[in-house]
């Protein structure tokens, strides 16, 4: 390795004199470098005069009331992720109490730097989420009073307006330990039964817009969820299932997401039937996107339940419902020998059949199938969009080699597309993808009740004519 690399071997081999100077010399000017090398000097004299500087450091960004423009923002998160490495990287190892506490307070610089700053890049909550991590090793090493520490975590998660402490419970649970979760849980629960805070009688036009949503207090719904949320987190920590689970009221369990989650929490305690009571008493009307997770819990009670032929059944109807491979899959996985390729014959001619044919092809090229996205592109032409051109290009991409003709088949409809709509944003594109369909049309063969590249061409000139804008493009490539 060249002696003019750049790393701590041939650096030391300058000296600490020549060192020094440099040092001097580039952090003239620079803040940041000035900063942090004043503290790595204090913590030459101890990490508690280190603790001393940077707690001064912490309280002094607490007071500033500087708006932070997108241009300060690197410095600012300079200046914050010095003051998380000397707390974990300087101050733990020998002083973990004090660190612990410094971590706290660098914390809740949080709501004041975000009320301040241009984050739009999310730079300064990654400092923080990252920074909030470190209690999950430093907790533990430092002695704390668990009762006292259940208020700490307590205040700070009822006051979490910019979500700066989520987590927290299930970061100190260790340090919290069970008499700590059972401090905080019974503060949770006291607040729980304490009568809405806000007594204030709502203004009438409140009183109107909560009538108009059938009566619903969202101010008591935000408290009941934040009251969930951290029973729940406690229950989580601790191994509590089925402490977790009781926590959802009879209108979460109607939702499919919801009791797909508590189904599979019951499979792990082995209480199949519970878990399928939940299921089929959740509401499969509502919440379109929690279909998939219901579907894949349901199939997993059927299979514990030895209900093998019900979960084959299910499977093949996820797959009909809307072209699920991964159901698909699993429904041929489980087949014997033999008879899988029976069955992916019949999934081909279902997709071959299926009402929506976009969505069919999409399945043909995740499978993959393209012989069987070809046969689809040549019998329903005609009901492919041509304004769905990433799908389309996709397609003729994966097509053209082995499928010419269903490749062009979509060309044109992109091209058909653009001219008759008049998009000349896309004229470029069609113009390649015209001059594509010329070079297919070498190796297409027959091109059956299609017509040849010759005439579709001399159509386009006949019904496209005015588009001289597209042919000017057309003939100048």
């Amino acid at each position: 390795m060249s002696q003019k690399t750049l790393n701590p071997k041939n650096l030391a081999a300058l000296g600490a004199d020549r060192l020094a100077a440099l040092l001097i010399e580039v952090s003239t000017g620079s803040a940041d470098i000035k900063r942090r090398l004043r503290m790595e000097l204090s913590y030459n004299l101890g990490a508690s005069e280190l603790a001393h500087d940077v707690r001064k450091r912490l309280a002094a960004i607490s007071k500033s009331k500087t708006r932070v423009s997108w241009r300060k923002r690197k410095s600012l998160v300079i200046d914050l992720n010095i003051q998380v490495a000397m707390i974990v990287d300087r101050i733990a190892p020998d002083d973990p109490n004090t660190a612990f506490d410094l971590l706290w307070q660098f914390i809740e610089l949080a709501p004041s730097i975000y009320a301040r700053a241009d984050d739009r890049r999310g730079d300064i909550i990654t400092v923080f989420h990252g920074a909030l991590q470190h209690f999950e090793d430093i907790g533990p090493r430092a002695q704390i009073n668990r009762s006292a520490l259940a208020e700490r975590v307590w205040l700070v998660v009822s006051e979490n307006i910019y979500g700066e402490w989520n987590d927290i419970i299930g970061l100190l649970a260790e340090t919290l330990g069970k008499d700590g979760l059972a401090a905080l849980k019974q503060k949770i629960t006291q607040f729980a039964d304490i009568p809405n805070a806000n007594t204030t009688p709502d203004h009438e036009a409140f009183t109107f817009l909560r009538d108009l949503r059938a009566g619903i207090d969202y101010r008591t719904a935000q408290r009941q969820t934040f009251v969930q949320k951290c029973l729940q987190e406690i229950a989580e920590v601790s191994g509590d299932t089925e402490g977790y689970i009781a926590q959802f009221t009879a209108e979460n369990l109607r939702q499919k997401s919801v009791a797909a989650e508590v189904a599979t929490l019951k499979l792990t305690e082995n209480q199949p039937g519970e878990a399928l009571d939940i299921l089929t008493q959740a509401d499969l009307s509502f919440d379109p996107h929690g279909q998939e997770t219901w579907d894949t819990a349901y199939i997993a009670t059927l299979l514990t339940l030895g209900r093998n032929a019900d979960a084959q059944a299910y499977r093949w109807a996820c797959f009909e419902a809307n072209l699920d491979n991964r159901h698909l899959r699993e429904f041929l996985k489980a087949l014997p020998d033999f008879e899988d390729v029976e069955a992916e014959d019949r999934a081909r001619q279902f997709v071959l059949a299926y009402t929506n044919a976009p969505r069919a092809l999409r399945f043909c090229l995740t499978w993959p199938d393209l012989h069987t996205a070809a046969q689809l592109i040549t019998t329903r032409a005609n009901e492919f969009d041509g304004h769905d051109y990433e799908l389309l290009t996709s397609a003729a991409d994966a097509l053209h080699q082995k499928n010419p003709l269903a490749a062009t088949m979509l060309l044109r409809a992109m091209i058909d597309f653009a001219l008759t709509e008049g998009r000349t944003s896309r004229y470029g594109h069609i113009t390649n993808h015209l001059r594509d369909c010329e070079m297919l049309s070498h190796d297409i063969l027959n091109y059956g009740d299609f017509p040849t590249h010759g005439c579709y061409y001399a159509n386009l000139q006949k019904e496209h004519s005015s588009r001289s804008l597209f042919w000017e493009k057309y003939d100048n490539r």
